[in-house]
């Protein structure tokens, strides 16, 4: 057995495990087609649909799907018919109709969807894109339609007249005097007139044979990048295609000269989508999300070389049941980027720790083009239409016009360097360049160009704080290069992975890649390759395997080049491994860790939790050697190797000066390595069983066992705390105003018993804080004082532990997490790692990302959901 997570059901010709895969039956046909979200959902673009994946419940797990569908036309004019053969129609002339295609998607920062989950972003070939949400209230895979920015788009541009000249100076056609020399002309497409070919599609992507044959300067509706359609439609001749509707005679559509349409046309075709990290200001924060002070942009590039930048900001209240707040979302400026189309788009976010942030947008073009805008948080928040500033404006032009299309983007920041960018750019002919950004000093280095790939670069990422760049492409391969200083080398992928810098690693099943990512904690890696159909069983396979998702271990990824760590293990008893691996799985493994200790950092560690579970089963001794390392550094200030027994008892007496990040991250760690035998429940009710292991071992767990609780009560105590200092505040606020009462927290009554019950345990100050609270509790009306009861019976519910409440009947009820009071028998937020309930959220005071999140975990709550619909699953 290899001491290595794997997953033995997916196994390459060389033995060499990935630990799972997830069969689609559509194939990618652009870039970009794999995106792992913030709140681990993975989104993967293959044809007409969007996959959506949970990597914890792979490979047969739920699944969520987008369906893409062609959109009726947008109404921008008629022109006459003899105008139909111009040069810049020309391809839409030749053009045929085909399957709607995803084209790009992308993830939205947690925070943003009504249940606080992502958005997902989705363009189409049609040029179309939406914004999704889970269906988390709906019961179905499909995705829901929140929002439609190409219409928005279209009513923006229709009131501004595409920028044009006055409709005074436009001319009205007369229907009835030119039905037969005038045809409508739309920019989307109507009724499918020919099915697609699907027999006949090809694996290889069309770019790799025309991305450098093109003018892009004489055409702007021309998509040398697909060779199928344009996705406008203007009819020639009776003989060529069929002829469109006439015009009706209602119709007030305007007369428009060709070169007006292919430019309202080109404006109106998005060909990518990029969201922003969220935007807040650390200055001042506010008790509660309602407020616009926390937002997210969302880009848009299109064929006119256009981006439009969309502000999307944090829903006024989240909820698990049906929203009825609609998605804020507005149009804040369209900046000319580029003179060709826009390929690829990315952002960055400097001094985000500061009152006034700067966000950085990275936009490419199909000339080869790359340049940097810069905004700042402020004036973005004040932007209320395109036309009243312009919070973008350029920073820098990185990249020079080769001719040779940027499709694949990623930038970073590195945590220890704030002010310093690092950008990747992948481009159409195999080359990638890298640029080291130091924006405060305005210093840009471009590192020399890197031949990595013999066709079209399909994806870039960026991992470990910007040290690694994984780059893949339509010749199969992923690679890893290092970045040290001033210099970029290539380095293998760890060898518990394929190692896919030999074609003889690679599966005979493959032809291309067409995206890849890396998951949160940055321990595992997922690309998406298409299959060659012609190598599987046309009646089965070829079917239904026309791409594979797979996931890779990268937690032994090599960053350093020499390394003084040593291993205090017999690696030689643990098959499948080498010293040196488990160094840098050790190292990384603390690093990743250290990386959530951050508040505004989503806190998402299934890929720690899942590769420590996999080592523990194999060899507990080096995790417990992991654990108790990052302990002695993260609690006690110190790395020098002190006993398990000793860091145990040091961390438990150290809670009261760690952040509650701190705690949250140590309670997951217990919960889902340590005592992942144990249920939840069992925990939180303290009915915990250690028999059956010998001395040594038990009294490990029991030290383990007494870490969490007393970490749970330290975050109690301080929740409880709180509350009790918002009571007193709000008491003195509204001495004079009895009417203020309701806005008193819940379960105040709950919380002082909970101290009674607990007086030797809880500190001081809880105790006087409660004792202040008994003063006024006259004065509180009965909702806040009367005694509980069974949502079943009726009966009186005594108050005996925070968990569970039984009622007089025998019934079980559970408690609210956050106030305590019974929970009534509805939908109500739930925590997928302690599996506590919250009737009432805990204040975002107590918290930096936007968002309902476990007192006690520190992690998303959310509806449950039954296992045949998928959910995320953040540990």
């Amino acid at each position: 057995m290899s001491f290595f997570p794997s997953n033995s059901q997916f196994q390459t010709h060389t033995s060499i495990s990935r630990f799972q895969a997830a069969v689609l039956v559509g194939a990618p046909s652009y870039p970009n087609a794999i995106a792992w979200s913030d709140e681990n959902l993975i989104a993967v673009a293959s044809g007409h649909l969007v996959t959506i994946l949970n990597p914890a419940t792979l490979p047969f797990g739920p699944r969520g799907l987008i369906t893409v569908q062609n959109g009726p036309p947008f109404p921008i004019g008629v022109i006459n018919r003899e105008d139909l053969f111009s040069d810049c129609l020309l391809p839409t002339i030749i053009s045929r109709d085909h399957e709607p295609c995803v084209r790009s998607i992308s993830w939205s920062p947690v925070g943003l969807a009504p249940n606080a989950g992502c958005l997902l972003a989705v363009c189409t070939t049609q040029g179309l894109v939406k914004l999704y949400r889970p269906p988390y209230s709906d019961f179905c895979a499909e995705w829901i339609v929140v929002a439609d920015l190409s219409a928005k788009l279209y009513d923006y541009l229709a009131s501004v007249r595409f920028g044009e000249v006055p409709d005074s100076l436009l001319v009205r056609c007369d229907n009835r005097e030119n039905e037969q020399d005038v045809q409508s002309v739309t920019t989307r497409e109507g009724k499918r007139r020919r099915k697609a070919n699907k027999s006949g599609k090809s694996s290889t992507n069309p770019y790799s044979k025309i991305y450098g044959e093109v003018d892009t300067d004489v055409d702007s509706d021309f998509d040398p990048m697909e060779e199928r359609s344009s996705h406008q439609i203007v009819p020639a001749s009776k003989a060529k295609v069929k002829s469109v509707k006439k015009i009706p005679e209602n119709s007030t559509l305007p007369h428009i000269t060709v070169d007006q349409y292919s430019t309202r046309s080109a404006m109106l075709s998005s060909l990518v989508v990029a969201w922003s990290p969220i935007l807040q200001s650390h200055a001042k924060i506010s008790s509660s999300p309602q407020h616009d002070s926390s937002l997210s942009l969302l880009a848009v590039g299109g064929k006119s070389g256009q981006v439009s930048v969309w502000r999307v900001s944090v829903p006024e209240c989240y909820s698990v049941d049906q929203s009825r707040d609609p998605t804020k979302l507005m149009l804040i400026q369209i900046i000319q980027a580029h003179k060709p189309w826009i390929t690829a788009i990315s952002w960055a976010l400097l001094d985000s720790d500061s009152s006034n942030p700067q966000l950085l947008l990275a936009t490419a073009s199909y000339n080869g083009s790359v340049k940097i805008w810069l905004a700042y948080y402020e004036q973005l928040l004040k932007s209320l239409e395109p036309s009243s500033n312009t919070p973008f404006s350029l920073l820098k032009e990185v990249g020079t016009i080769d001719m040779v299309p940027v499709l694949a983007l990623s930038v970073t920041v590195p945590a220890q360097c704030p002010q310093t960018m690092h950008l990747a750019v992948g481009k159409g002919s195999g080359l990638f360049e890298v640029w080291i950004c130091n924006i405060s000093g305005q210093i840009f280095h471009k590192i020399s160009p890197c031949d990595g790939h013999s066709q079209i670069v399909t994806g870039l990422a960026w991992a470990f704080d910007g040290q690694i760049l994984y780059t893949c492409s339509q010749d199969n391969f992923v690679r890893c290069w290092i970045l040290h200083g001033s210099s970029l080398c290539e380095v293998p992928i760890p060898s518990n992975t394929p190692g896919l810098r030999s074609s003889t690693d690679l599966a005979d099943g493959f032809v291309s890649c067409y995206g890849v990512a890396v998951s949160p904690g940055n321990l595992a890696i997922a690309w998406v390759r298409n299959t060659d159909v012609d190598q599987l069983n046309p009646m089965y396979e070829a079917r239904t395997q026309k791409a594979i998702a797979e996931f890779f271990w990268i937690g032994g990824q090599q960053i350093r080049t020499l390394s003084n760590n040593v291993l205090d293990l017999d690696t030689e008893t643990i098959p499948g491994s080498s010293e040196k691996e488990l160094v840098d799985w050790e190292s990384n493994i603390i690093w990743s860790l250290k990386q959530y200790e951050t508040q505004d950092k989503p806190l998402v560690v299934w890929d720690i939790a899942t590769a420590l579970l996999a080592f523990r089963r194999s060899k507990p001794e080096y995790v417990d050697r992991v654990l108790i390392k990052w302990l002695s550094i993260s609690f006690l200030g110190s790395d020098l190797s002190s006993s398990a027994e000793n860091v145990l008892l040091s961390a438990s007496r150290s809670f009261s000066k760690v952040t509650s990040r701190q705690l949250h991250l140590l309670n997951i760690i217990c919960r889902r390595v340590i005592l992942s035998e144990m249920k939840a429940d069992e925990i939180n009710n303290k009915l915990l069983n250690v028999e059956g292991l010998d001395g040594a071992e038990e009294e490990e767990l029991a030290l383990w066992i007494n870490l969490l609780l007393n970490s749970e009560r330290e975050l109690r105590e301080r929740l409880v705390g709180f509350t009790f200092s918002s009571f007193k505040s709000q008491m003195l606020a509204s001495a004079t105003n009895s009417e203020s009462i309701h806005c008193f927290p819940l379960g105040l009554a709950q919380m002082e018993q909970w101290v009674e019950l607990n007086q030797d345990h809880v500190q001081d100050q809880l105790r006087v804080l409660a004792a202040e609270f008994r003063k006024h509790e006259q004065r509180l009306s009965s909702n806040f004082i009367a005694g509980e009861k069974c949502s079943y019976c009726s009966a009186s519910v005594p108050f005996e532990s925070p968990e569970v409440a039984l009622c007089s009947e025998g019934h079980k009820l559970a408690r609210c997490a956050v106030s305590m009071v019974v929970c009534p028998t509805t939908s109500i937020w739930f925590c997928m790692c302690c599996h506590r309930r919250a009737l009432k959220l805990a204040p975002e005071t107590l918290f930096v990302i936007p968002g309902p999140q476990c007192p006690f975990c520190g992690i998303l709550l959310q509806r449950l959901q039954p296992d045949f619909l998928l959910s995320a699953s953040p540990t």
